[in-house]
């Protein structure tokens, strides 16, 4: 096993990251202080690993609610089935949330938590890439709104993040191409040699090879975490792991929310971002068609949606949640392993970009 911290003073919490950590009570207890728990899941991971979270956390008394699978339900509506759950069965402000599933779950339970009682704890249990990799991670939590996604949220952080790489095994791979998006994202904003490692690596890691993927999802929350100790909130440099969500997030709420999986829009909108980088002079045609080579390799659509023009684009992009006084702000490469923010758009490359369509990355 391995641990990395998330340094927020006397909030830090431990990332656990190891096989067969699910049903290891020693990791569970000190981050329990109540007697109640209740596990918030989804009808496809219930089936899989909810009865050995139950064994782990047999000290307490155990309750469970299980949501419906999909991007398309993270909203209001089935946030209040986990608050109904919870006060039908009488927990009170000394309960700890167990968010057991991928990301949808994960920024679920997580705002339930932050709105329950005012506040009540909660724990990670990640079991997609995706989120073992980045959602789990940082304190984000929230819904999505049919205008924008995850527009209504806060930021709350877990007790412990328990990152069980033995879950992968039952993961889709469609998830897993899903999750590897956000994975390449980390080298490309924050770290050329972990790029590197990825590009040599990808077809280990899309056979689903547990050494390289312990290893992806090792260094990619050590990005993570040194970015949210230094800025917890996003008023600085925590905007950089936004890179490819302002496109990204367009595509989801147009096409429909679980349509495209976030972190296929997400591998797109990446492309896109460095395709308006290389339009910009930032990174050279090679970088770009590198990016694309890797994105077709981790079977990530390479592709802008074919009924998305330019207005749709932007219409959904001035909702985003990065949006400052009326004025687009994107998330930019300076390079292959530095990221930037700005809101010095150049018009016409953007165009240029959001016209591209099939022609993004060539």
């Amino acid at each position: 096993m391995k641990t990395l911290t998330v340094d927020l003073g006397d909030r830090s919490y431990p990332i656990h990251i190891g096989s067969g950590l699910l049903g290891q009570s020693a990791l569970w207890t000190p981050h329990i202080r109540g007697r109640q728990v209740m596990i918030v899941t989804n009808e496809t991971v219930a089936p899989l690993y909810l009865a050995k979270v139950r064994e782990a956390l047999t000290a307490y008394q155990v309750d469970e609610v299980i949501l419906p699978d999909g991007e398309q339900y993270k909203n209001l509506d089935t946030l209040n089935l986990i608050f109904d759950a919870l006060l039908s069965r009488t927990h009170n402000r000394t309960t700890t949330l167990v968010a057991l599933g991928g990301g949808v779950v994960g920024d679920m339970c997580g705002f339930a938590a932050a709105c329950y009682q005012r506040g009540v704890d909660f724990i990670q249990v990640p079991t997609t890439l995706l989120s073992q990799v980045d959602s789990s991670v940082g304190g984000k939590t929230g819904v999505n709104h049919a205008l924008g996604k995850n527009m209504i949220g806060a930021f709350y952080q877990p007790n412990v993040v328990l990152i069980d790489t033995d879950t992968l095994q039952t993961l889709p791979d469609r998830e897993l191409s899903a999750g590897m998006a956000e994975v390449i994202k980390y080298g490309l904003i924050a770290d050329a040699g972990f790029y590197q490692w990825v590009s040599d690596n990808i077809s280990g890691l899309m056979r689903g090879e547990a050494d390289l993927l312990a290893t992806a999802i090792e260094r990619s929350c050590a990005c993570k975490a040194d970015v949210v100790g230094q800025d917890e909130t996003e008023t600085g440099i925590r905007a950089i792991l936004n890179f490819g969500h302002t496109f990204g997030h367009a595509i989801e709420a147009h096409q429909g929310y679980g349509v495209w999986l976030h972190g296929e829009a997400v591998g797109t909108g990446m492309l896109m971002a460095a395709d308006y980088g290389y339009r910009t002079g930032k990174i050279t045609r090679a970088e770009l068609n590198g990016l694309r080579v890797m994105l077709e390799q981790a079977g990530l659509p390479i592709v802008a949606p074919a009924d998305m023009g330019c207005e749709d684009f932007l219409s959904r992009m001035r909702i985003d949640k990065k949006v400052m006084d009326g004025r687009i702000r994107l998330v930019l490469l300076e390079k292959i392993g530095e990221a930037f923010v700005t809101t010095d758009i150049d018009t016409n490359a953007l165009n240029q970009t959001l016209c591209a369509g099939a022609q993004l990355g060539y």
